[in-house]
């Protein structure tokens, strides 16, 4: 399944009743263009540079009312701060356990494997998360 556009989540939150606040806007936008995982102080900071005077808080405000409706997905992993996913799709992830970075990896053998399982045990499958944990290249190499 391929994850909706910016043009398409506008048009979900739209159908809503969203108010699309300049906002909303870029936030979203910055996450359906970024193949990486940003922190919402990740967020802020990038979006501060287009948008400032936009406030940390406005900012979680305003990933917690994406994430309510669907568009983006939040990535939490223990005591590491949440990260954000502008691909509100079933995918699996590789993360980083030194720097905390999250990298998305195809995983069509488990979007085959839950639907046949869930069939089989008349389980309505609603989420699920696959995360595989190790160091990513930059944290491999030698200090």
């Amino acid at each position: 399944m391929q994850s909706a556009s910016y043009e398409e989540a506008l048009e979900t939150l739209r159908a809503k009743g969203i108010r699309l606040t300049s906002q909303r806007q870029l936030i979203l936008k910055y996450l359906k263009n970024t193949h990486k995982h940003p922190t919402a102080e990740d967020i802020h900071r990038e979006i501060s540079q287009t948008l400032s005077g936009i406030s940390l808080a406005t900012v979680y405000n305003t990933l917690n009312t994406l994430k309510e409706y669907g568009v983006i997905r939040e990535l939490s992993y223990g005591d590491m701060a949440s990260r954000y996913d502008g691909n509100e799709t079933l995918h699996a992830h590789l993360v980083c356990e030194k720097c905390g970075d999250v990298y998305d990896i195809p995983s069509p053998p488990v979007n085959e494997i839950y639907p046949s399982a869930a069939r089989e045990s008349g389980f309505i499958v609603s989420s699920y998360r696959l995360e595989y944990y190790g160091l990513c290249k930059k944290c491999q190499s030698p200090a």
